[in-house]
């Protein structure tokens, strides 16, 4: 494997133009690791080994850990409110409020708003300044325990829980219970920390087509960080995290094997996987099931995946490109033949497109960052997507319009990819023969009209 990696992975990042990449895996006992590319177009510093990138929402991992360690000594329980734990805690709907548990938030199903990306203080108190601050004015959005709808604001929670029931802020928890044990050697916790080491830098294009340039910014807000705004590390101190998990180091083998029973269903539009566990993620797979998770920050996507029946782990982190094909090249590669595992294919639109109601999908979603709007023209569908929020135009600097055919009755798909990705909508809980919600990069939006 080592010597596959070192000669491919540099043609693969030019052929999906991805500035810099660095891979990690764990097979047959060993690791094996590679890098390559630029961390940063601005200056040309090369990607080594030890290279950190941002990991993203792989983060939630981190602190799904940190939670599990305390119901391991008594001090959670998952089907308690969360207002056992912060006796203050609001939101604005006070029968959410008073309800939630930490079950509902390490599945996604709590249903306020997640993806209010509001800065606090970058100082050891954001995370409490945002569950104080933040939290009460969010609305909710979906019934509690409805369903599964994408919610870093829930994360931010539960790192909240942790950092009360520990005295003690996220970050040190991290490097106490998780970077110290394990002897992680390349890890940032906060952005400071990153300044030790090749840091990577993001890359964004200001719009389709165009091409890539630095990101206007390093990291997500402070306040986020237990939902993935801060932590970067090397691919192969991701590995040593997964490695952890394959040999029980940090939780016992019962809890883990909790995580990985699934909770909730999600939406199949081939973006997400189909199944979510307490934190981690169900991906199917011929010759799987694969868990893990994904990670996006501003420019950087990182990709971390468990073969546990077959003692794999694998790490890809990247900044910037068409990242989506790069995994589906590499990585798939690295599972088909370390672990057996065939990754499904991607959504593609269909040779005859299928019948779906307009009535059904056409109208105004609203969400925090991004607000959409399903149109039909000519009888062609169209989504105008416009950014709400100033964390969202670093992203989408301009409205966009996309043009999308039926997949099937509930489900639209992008008529052109995306960095290589068709994008797959689907329509939720019909009323009256129009969609209540939008199911889209994980998340349940509101219809607004």
């Amino acid at each position: 494997m080592q010597t596959w990696l070192d000669e491919t992975l540099a043609r693969l990042i030019g052929k999906y133009d991805v500035p810099a990449a660095s891979i990690a895996v764990f097979a047959d006992g060993e690791v094996s690791a590679a890098a390559a590319g630029v961390l940063n177009l601005n200056t040309g510093v090369e990607a080594t080994t030890d290279s950190i990138f941002q990991v993203g929402s792989i983060t939630k991992l981190w602190t799904t850990t940190l939670i599990m360690q305390l119901v391991a000594e008594g001090k959670v329980d998952l089907d308690r409110p969360v207002r056992d734990y912060l006796p203050e805690f609001k939101l604005a709907d006070e029968g959410a409020a008073a309800a939630v548990t930490p079950r509902h938030l390490l599945t996604h199903t709590g249903g306020f708003s997640g993806d209010a990306f509001t800065p606090t203080s970058r100082g050891d108190d954001g995370v409490e300044l945002y569950v104080r601050d933040v939290v009460p004015g969010l609305a909710q959005e979906v019934p509690l325990g409805a369903g599964f709808s994408y919610n870093n604001a829930g994360f931010v929670i539960l790192g909240r829980i942790a950092e009360v029931l520990r005295g003690k802020p996220y970050h040190e928890l991290l490097r106490e219970h998780i970077v110290e044990p394990l002897e992680l050697k390349h890890v940032a916790t906060i952005p400071d920390e990153a300044l030790l080491y090749r840091a990577a830098h993001g890359h964004v294009s200001p719009k389709p087509g165009a091409p890539l340039q630095a990101a206007p910014i390093w990291s997500l807000v402070h306040a986020m960080a237990p939902a993935g705004a801060l932590l970067a590390m090397s691919a192969c101190d991701l590995i040593a995290f997964g490695r952890a998990y394959l040999d029980a180091t940090l939780l016992d083998r019962p809890a883990i094997d909790s995580l990985w029973e699934p909770q909730v269903d999600v939406p199949p539009t081939g973006g997400f996987p189909e199944h979510l566990g307490l934190g981690w993620m169900i991906f199917s797979a011929e010759g799987g099931p694969l868990y893990g998770h994904d990670g996006g920050t501003i420019g950087q996507s990182a990709y971390f995946r468990l073969v546990p029946a077959k003692g794999v782990a694998v790490a890809l982190l990247t900044n910037g490109g068409d990242t989506p094909a790069l995994y589906d090249e590499l990585v798939g590669h690295v599972l088909r033949e370390t672990a057996g595992v065939e990754l499904p294919k991607r959504p593609e639109p269909p040779s005859e497109p299928a019948e779906i109601s307009p009535e059904l999908v056409t109208g105004r979603y609203d969400g925090v960052l991004m607000s959409a709007t399903v149109s039909v023209e000519d009888g062609e569908f169209w989504v105008l997507d416009e950014a709400t929020s100033e964390t969202a135009k670093v992203l989408l600097p301009e409205p966009r319009r996309t043009r999308y055919v039926p997949l099937d009755e509930s489900r639209l798909i992008a008529a052109e990819p995306e960095r290589g990705v068709h994008e797959v909508i689907a329509f939720r809980e019909p009323i009256d023969g129009r969609a209540a919600y939008i199911f889209r990069g994980g998340r349940l939006t509101p219809r607004s009209d």
